[in-house]
């Protein structure tokens, strides 16, 4: 038995070396000298060769598919990245681009006032139960700076200076109780005196002294008179919400919304007047208009 098995190991193997041999010894030979036995085996490997051709191309195919799948893989991967990476260059130009004109706007309403002027970045807000206050940071230190100066950013007047602590100032908000400026309405140039209300809610002002018989409409724009010495004239301070009409007494009830968005303030001019004491609440209390 165990020669059996031997024996037809040798075979297998003599089998197996000398059938590619023929075949390959019949494949190189030419037409003419080809003998019946060539010519048989041939006919025999034609559809084993045509075969072996199909699945190397279709084997080959694959390989070509899956290694261009993995190319096309690492493409997307890297255009993806690429693609983040431009459109976070995008968004940083965009905002540099908006810093611009936001600084070029600033840097024109500082041309456009009269007085030396001294630039603060907000830093803090409070409110509390009295007061309305900011905290800002001078971008450079200023000699004179004391309270009550006025303070104004691109979108109108801010408020007040409360107090000085070196490179820090208090600013007290246009809505806060205790802040009060003359004022003009711009479409109809009626007079006015807008107060903070000290809502903590909300930010909003009263306009105080509008006599009954001046005309004033929700929208209309209340800009500084110049009264008071204290802000430049011309400059926005709230824009009207609210008008109800008395049929008796002297004044209208008026209420306003600052036309500086607060949540959203980043920088301001602190006005630096050489005006000393232009109270306006106590030119008002007088009766002044």
């Amino acid at each position: 038995m165990g020669s059996f098995k031997r024996y037809r190991d040798i075979v297998i193997v003599v089998v197996l070396l000398a059938v590619p041999f023929f075949f390959l010894r019949a494949s190189v030979r030419r037409p003419e000298d080809m003998s019946v036995v060539d010519r048989a085996l041939m006919t025999v490997a034609a559809p084993l060769e045509y075969v072996a051709a199909v699945l190397a191309r279709g084997v080959s195919r694959i390989v070509s598919s899956y290694v261009y799948l993995v190319d096309v893989k690492e493409d997307n991967n890297r255009l993806v990245f690429e693609n983040a990476r431009l459109r976070r260059r995008l968004r940083e130009l965009e905002a540099a681009e908006a810093e611009n004109r936001r600084l070029q706007r600033l840097l024109g309403l500082r041309e456009a006032i009269p007085d030396e002027t001294v630039s603060a970045v907000v830093v803090a807000k409070d409110t509390t139960e009295y007061f309305r206050v900011a905290h800002v940071v001078l971008d450079s230190p200023a000699a004179g700076l004391r309270d009550n100066m006025p303070v104004v950013s691109l979108d109108g007047t801010v408020g007040t200076v409360l107090r000085v602590a070196g490179d820090k100032v208090d600013v007290q908000l246009t809505v806060d109780s205790g802040f009060g400026v003359d004022v003009v309405v711009e479409r109809t140039g009626a007079r006015g005196f807008v107060r903070g209300t000290g809502n903590r809610k909300r930010y909003e002002v009263r306009v105080e002294y509008v006599q009954r018989t001046d005309e004033i409409d929700v929208g209309d724009l209340l800009l500084t008179s110049g009264v008071g010495c204290r802000f430049p004239k011309g400059l926005p301070v709230a824009r009207v919400t609210r008008v109800m009409r008395r049929e008796f007494g002297i004044y209208q009830e008026v209420e306003a919304e600052p036309t500086v968005d607060y949540s959203r303030l980043e920088e301001v001019l602190i006005v630096l007047t050489d005006t000393k004491d232009c109270s306006v609440t106590h030119e008002r209390g007088r009766g002044a208009r």
